[in-house]
């Protein structure tokens, strides 16, 4: 897989973060790029702080700790829980008719979505994702319109802020597909990226129906603000890693839960 510097980068400073320590002959032979390359990019990584260089290698700037504003970029994301993202897009791709307007939020898990309703017919899409764009303009179909709102791009590649949001509130769409950061019965569906949340109640206000694509390690997770309660999903969609005390609780609180099954 080709990626660019900065979506190397960023798998570079997940690794560092999960491991600790990472050795340049390791990560050369994982991308495809010469030592060089990945000595290029600790120094960037450095030079911002994010990792300590050394002989061989990078370690981890003292302790890392999750929290409610920690936001992975979009390649680290693309990367995580394959096999659920694509059991859940298949199963959401269900939810879209020929004819509708809907909105696909930005997110991985939407992106995974795009690619499953290339060959919808008639359809009209409202996104805030220039990933989720490209896919589906890469299709080519005369009968497809991709609105995009345009905005402050956000390092999950999401396009967020006052154009985003006043372009949305314009709009009536017949259903939304919203990915999110975390669930919970506490914090409801939450983002860890305060103008995000802002673009994406203004999505999910724009649509007749709520679709939540979010796959099980999202249950327990709480970013810093929250888009909409467990009870505004029509449907929520995830996978079967889900267990049961949530499913429990997802289903006393969505109209609709699905549990896709994973593959691979």
């Amino acid at each position: 897989m080709s990626l660019l510097a900065r979506q190397r980068q960023e798998l570079i400073l997940e690794q560092v973060r999960e491991r600790g320590a990472v050795r340049v002959s390791d990560l050369a032979e994982r991308f495809g790029v010469s030592d060089m390359t990945v000595r290029r990019d600790l120094d960037v990584l450095a030079r911002r702080r994010l990792v300590d260089k050394v002989h061989g290698g990078a370690t981890a700037v003292g302790p890392v700790t999750a929290t409610s504003t920690d936001e992975p970029g979009f390649a680290v994301k693309s990367g995580r829980q394959q096999a659920e993202k694509q059991a859940i897009a298949e199963a959401a791709a269900r939810f879209v008719e020929p004819g509708t307007a809907i909105g696909l939020s930005a997110g991985t898990t939407t992106w995974a979505l795009a690619r499953r309703i290339t060959d919808v017919a008639d359809l009209t899409v409202v996104t805030n994702s220039m990933a989720v764009a490209e896919v589906l303009h890469a299709a080519r179909r005369p009968d497809r319109t991709v609105v995009l709102t345009g905005g402050i791009r956000t390092p999950s590649e999401a396009l967020v802020g006052p154009v985003a949001v006043a372009a949305l509130r314009s709009l009536n769409l017949d259903v939304v597909f919203l990915g999110v950061h975390g669930m919970s019965a506490a914090t409801g569906f939450t983002t860890p990226n305060l103008m995000e949340s802002e673009t994406d109640r203004a999505l999910v206000e724009a649509g007749q129906r709520l679709v939540v694509v979010a796959d099980s390690t999202k249950w327990g997770t709480a970013g810093i603000s929250t888009i909409a309660e467990l009870a505004e999903a029509d449907v929520l969609v995830t996978d079967d890693g889900l267990d049961a005390d949530a499913r429990a609780v997802l289903e006393g609180e969505v109209d609709r839960l699905v549990v896709a099954p994973a593959r691979g």
